[in-house]
């Protein structure tokens, strides 16, 4: 029998707990999620929120994607702890290196997916992470970077900017309702990239609580990396469709 998917449920994925080894000698814990089937029609790479106001690789929306998206939408969950960060999984190395050594933390995560072979690459950036994706994300061989409750905080006007004429796809979702950046200003603020993707929600909030919220986010995020599977499920397993 089905059971709605509710904010603790973990669906079925192989999960790995995996290190990550920087070049400035620092090693990052993680974990990578993949598909039980083998079949990976893109992976995603996660950066959390801000680590001094509680960020890390267990922030709702990550685990959340971890947890579901391998089994909904055939999508590889990358998720680790920035440098001096903690989590149930472990601490990372390193100390808050202010969003501009955490490029070497993305550099680590490319680098093992690269390594582990796993295709059609995307950046997911919450908050403190998106800072991290604006500034260097460009640097890496992507498909496209999604932009969760940017605040803009530490990108520059010039960082967002170098994303124009980029091939790689820039997404940028705003609530509506969020702390630091809403839909208005946030437009204004991502003029100068005109091929971007920018989507409000109506309702939405910085942190993103609740299941509402939560769905919605990932099916932002299916419908870039595998819009096949849309729309997501609301159960598990997932209820046949019936045809009139």
């Amino acid at each position: 029998m089905s059971e709605a998917i509710r904010g603790a449920t973990e669906l079925p994925a192989k999960r790995e707990e995996i290190e990550l080894q920087t070049s400035d000698g620092f090693t990052l814990v993680g974990e990578l999620s993949i598909p039980e089937s083998g079949h990976i029609a893109a992976t995603l790479v996660t950066l959390h929120p801000l680590p001094t106001a509680g960020g890390f690789m267990d922030s709702h929306i990550i685990r959340k994607a971890a947890a579901r998206l391998p089994a909904l939408a055939d999508v590889a969950v990358l998720r680790f702890n920035f440098r001096g960060v903690s989590s149930p999984r472990g601490t990372s190395e390193g100390s808050f290196g202010e969003g501009e050594l955490e490029q070497h933390d993305l550099a680590a995560a490319m680098d093992f997916v690269h390594e582990r072979g796993l295709p059609n690459v995307w950046l997911l950036g919450w908050s403190f992470g998106t800072e991290v994706t604006l500034k260097f994300g460009r640097e890496h061989p992507i498909t496209g970077a999604i932009l969760l409750s940017p605040p803009l905080h530490r990108a520059s006007e010039s960082d967002v900017a170098a994303w124009a004429g980029d091939d790689r796809r820039l997404v940028a979702i705003i609530p509506e309702l969020d702390d630091y950046l809403r839909p208005e200003e946030a437009a204004k603020r991502f003029a100068s990239v005109p091929e971007h993707e920018f989507v409000a929600v109506e309702g939405g909030k910085h942190l993103w609580v609740g299941e509402a919220q939560t769905y919605r986010v990932l099916s932002e995020i299916a419908e870039r990396l595998n819009p096949s599977v849309l729309p997501l499920p609301r159960t598990w397993p997932p209820e046949p469709v019936t045809s009139l």
